[in-house]
């Protein structure tokens, strides 16, 4: 069988190893629009039961996988500034770059072929395929364009919410409160590497307007969010990996249905 992977992210490159597990004979091609080891993100985080399901699959991408995650400690949950409360339970995380990393070698290792740097625009230019795989992300340019087939559904989230990283190492996975003059803002943190944690910031759209994030720039935003929750991060910055002129990339959260 020929079968063609629109997106390289973990779902794509997953998707392709297991295929090719399955079956040597199938012919398998990845196409994914970023160069070779660009990806946006931070901490990718994982479950015992998620590994469970990854070592059953594949031992050896599970292996490789787990000796590259750092083990989150219990969770603990601050409001303005104190611990109220905490679970006796730790994830694991791993950086998304690093993931993309393991899996691309593996799949590649197994005789998948992946052309980075190809911008998929419509399911036409694969016609000798025998299967294509639409798993170029929440944006999906393939779903888009057969939406009445699949029936897609998207329910956009009322909540705005930002994600970025720093330097500040959280050994726990922090989630965090704070009561500002236009209402709650909350973060959750966690690390993925010895010195990077993933730092994502949510509020309500009151919250959010109140605030001002609505006018300003990604410079202005950081240093707003890092006066707000600068208890935590002990003098640490935050990263902005979307930094561009214009405004901070807030956005909603998303589930699509199909």
């Amino acid at each position: 069988m020929k079968i063609v992977c629109v997106g390289g992210g973990p779902a794509g490159l997953y998707f392709a190893t297991l295929a090719k597990l399955r079956s040597n004979d199938h012919d398998i091609t990845v196409v994914e629009r970023n160069p070779a080891g660009v990806t946006y993100g931070w901490g990718v985080v994982f479950s015992d039961k998620l590994f469970y399901n990854l070592y059953s699959n594949d031992v050896e991408s599970a292996d490789e996988i787990r000796q590259s995650s750092v083990q989150c400690y219990p969770n603990r949950l601050y409001v303005q500034g104190k611990q109220v409360g905490f679970r006796d339970s730790y994830i694991l995380s791993t950086g998304r770059r690093r993931l993309l990393d393991i899996l691309a070698k593996r799949a590649i290792d197994l005789g998948v072929e992946i052309c980075f740097e190809h911008e998929a625009k419509d399911s036409s230019e694969f016609a000798d395929a025998d299967l294509i795989v639409a798993c170029d992300g929440m944006n999906s340019r393939l779903r888009h364009l057969h939406a009445n087939h699949f029936q897609t559904n998207v329910d956009v989230g009322q909540n705005k919410y930002i994600w970025l990283g720093t330097h500040k190492v959280f050994d726990a996975f922090t989630l965090a409160f704070e009561e500002t003059s236009a209402g709650w803002i909350w973060c959750h943190a966690y690390h993925f590497n010895d010195d990077t944690s993933t730092f994502i910031a949510e509020c309500s759209p009151q919250t959010w307007k109140g605030l001002g994030f609505d006018q300003l720039g990604p410079d202005e935003s950081i240093a707003l969010l890092e006066n707000i929750f600068g208890s935590y991060l002990d003098d640490n910055s935050l990263i902005n990996q979307m930094s561009h002129p214009g405004k901070a990339a807030w956005l909603n959260f998303q589930r699509i249905t199909n």
